[in-house]
């Protein structure tokens, strides 16, 4: 399936055309359904997932610059899907059996593609596969499939393409010992009977490793097919494999009961105009009610006329991801006025702006220059620590456009950044805090440098690029960060990642204040470039960042630098 095919369609599903946005999503689900049902083999979430998916694209399809892209930017919504998904399993403990009687997706590819002999084996592989692994090996499966390039698999993974072939190649050597341990649990062998005596059937990494052990030390498991037979590369069986059809019956449903119908009234009040998907019926049925048709056999949508849209926002970075960021996101240099904030007291007189200086919220981070190498750092001022915990874990890495993490509590937080520019230069649009309810400071920075320091011996190229790849440019007025950024919380925060342009990743998570002080204490003699810098007064004066605020805009991209907290 081929994005440029439908760049008409898409671009008219953008202008509000809504048979041309039905269109879009019935012709698109099977891939949607294909990917997430690959990555989760079959369990109940499927459906929410790919309903989600669905939704997310369709609610965005306005910011899709690029209709040629569309394919692309659909595999990495529904790959931050899958991931969310699996961050909030992890947090309510869910096991793979649990399934609820959902169809798991092996056996599903097993019936509905009649496969047969070493084929059959490989589909019923992924069921001993890990979370991560059935997650690419549901990209790369499309890819041998014809219906990905390595670039969109590289991209949906948030990885290089170099770094695509190595995860590739490692998931492939453990599905092909999976595929082994098909072979030997279909074997005679009395002795692996043994072993799994008190297995309950369930699939899990503790018996694949068990399974796999007595396989290497075992000759009759250990063969590399049955006599006479060759064992095919997986790749080669896979070759020429169709989609997964949709099953008849399969329900993307935001108009029944459930926790659906409530993520769809949140959806619609949060998007507006944008259409979102009511079903795919599998009994005929027509109903037309207020702003909304139900028909069977396709997916259908609801959606407001175009003459009822409401005025668009300013134009944000989203807009311009070949370029330099946005002017709706350039703050104005540190010696002219703050940009306004998203806030009502955004419009108040000058005078009203006047507040004491240790008033929470007045000082802003200002571009300042890199200390020397050699000068220590002062001494970071200690603050109170109950502890902060968050919603993506102990530690959650952001690779891609609208990533986020919320942090509760009170405490120190990290933020390590990985500017890309071999992969994607330009201008950079920085991640945002939103949602703040209680205070949050930028208390230090280190890592052993900045990342605008010299890398090559003629001072041209830096973490921020070179002449070989292109720099990352930031925003004007926006201070240049370090590898590790140290913020302080009293409260809660949503961190949202807004890559559009340069390409980067960041990587964040709870920290404490001897971890900060043992960072910023690592010195040059011990091969860093220089010292951290202190940025903290352990007063409500110290520095905010410069993307905070307290509104919760459905854009996070849409913060101006120095909001008002």
């Amino acid at each position: 399936m081929d994005g440029r095919q439908w760049r008409s369609t898409i671009a008219a599903a953008q202008a509000g055309d809504r048979r041309a946005l039905d269109e879009l999503v019935e012709g698109w689900l099977p891939l949607v359904y294909n990917i997430v049902g690959r990555a989760l083999n079959g369990h109940a979430d499927v459906d929410d997932v790919v309903q989600e998916t669905m939704l997310r694209a369709v609610g965005n399809l306005d910011t899709l610059r690029d209709p040629d892209s569309f394919r692309s930017w659909l595999v990495a919504i529904a790959m931050r899907q899958i991931r969310d998904r699996a961050r909030r399993r992890t947090a309510d403990q869910l096991d793979d059996h649990d399934a609820h009687g959902a169809t798991d997706f092996a056996e599903l590819t097993v019936l509905r593609l009649q496969l047969e002999g070493q084929r059959k084996e490989v589909a019923e592989a992924v069921r001993w596969l890990d979370d991560e692994d059935r997650q690419l090996l549901s990209l790369w499966w499309l890819e041998v499939a014809g219906e990905l390039t390595r670039r969109e698999l590289a991209a949906a993974v948030g990885i290089s393409r170099q770094h695509a072939a190595v995860r590739v190649q490692r998931m492939k050597a453990r599905l092909e010992t999976a595929r082994g341990i098909v072979r030997a649990l279909d074997s005679s062998c009395s002795d692996l009977g043994r072993v799994t005596a008190r297995w309950s059937g369930q699939p899990d990494s503790v018996w694949r490793k068990r399974i796999a052990r007595h396989i290497r030390g075992c000759a009759r498991c250990d063969g590399h097919g049955r006599p006479g037979e060759v064992v095919v590369p997986a790749e080669r069986l896979l070759v020429g494999l169709a989609l997964v059809p949709v099953p008849v019956g399969f329900t993307l449903s935001l108009a029944f009961g459930g926790k659906t119908a409530v993520a769809a009234t949140a959806a619609t009040a949060s998007v507006g105009w944008s259409a979102k998907v009511i079903g795919a019926l599998a009994k005929p049925a027509v109903a037309v009610t207020a702003g909304a048709t139900i028909a069977a056999g396709g997916a259908y949508v609801v959606t407001q006329p175009p003459q009822d849209r409401p005025a668009q926002a300013a134009p944000s970075a989203m807009s311009t991801a070949r370029g330099p960021a946005a002017p709706a996101l350039r703050a104005p240099s540190p010696s002219s006025a703050p940009s306004s904030s998203p806030s009502p007291s955004a419009s108040a007189s000058p005078t009203k702006k006047k507040q004491p200086k240790d008033l929470y919220g007045t000082v802003v981070d200002a571009v300042d220059e890199a200390p020397d190498p050699d000068t220590p750092p002062a001494a970071l001022p200690r603050r109170p620590e109950a502890g902060v915990t968050s919603s993506g874990g102990a530690r959650t890495v952001m690779n891609h456009r609208g990533d986020h993490v919320t942090f509760t509590g009170q405490g120190y937080v990290l933020v390590r950044w990985q500017i890309s520019p071999q992969y994607r230069a330009g201008g950079l649009v920085m991640p945002t805090w939103t949602g703040l309810e209680g205070k949050l400071f930028h208390v230090a920075s280190g890592g052993g440098r900045r990342m605008d320091d010299p890398t090559s011996a003629d001072g041209r190229t830096s973490g921020m690029g070179g002449p070989d790849t292109g720099y990352t440019v930031l925003p004007d007025g926006t201070q240049q960060m370090w590898q590790n950024e140290y913020f302080y919380l009293d409260g809660t925060v949503t961190l949202t990642q807004n890559e559009r342009g340069a390409d980067y990743g960041i990587t964040v998570a709870p920290s404490t204040w001897d971890a900060v002080t043992d960072d910023l204490a690592f010195g040059p003699e011990r091969g860093a470039i220089r010292y951290g810098l202190v940025r903290d007064d352990g007063k409500d004066s110290a520095p905010v960042p410069q993307y905070v605020t307290r509104a919760k805009p459905v854009d996070a991209a849409s913060v101006a630098q120095r909001s008002e907290v």
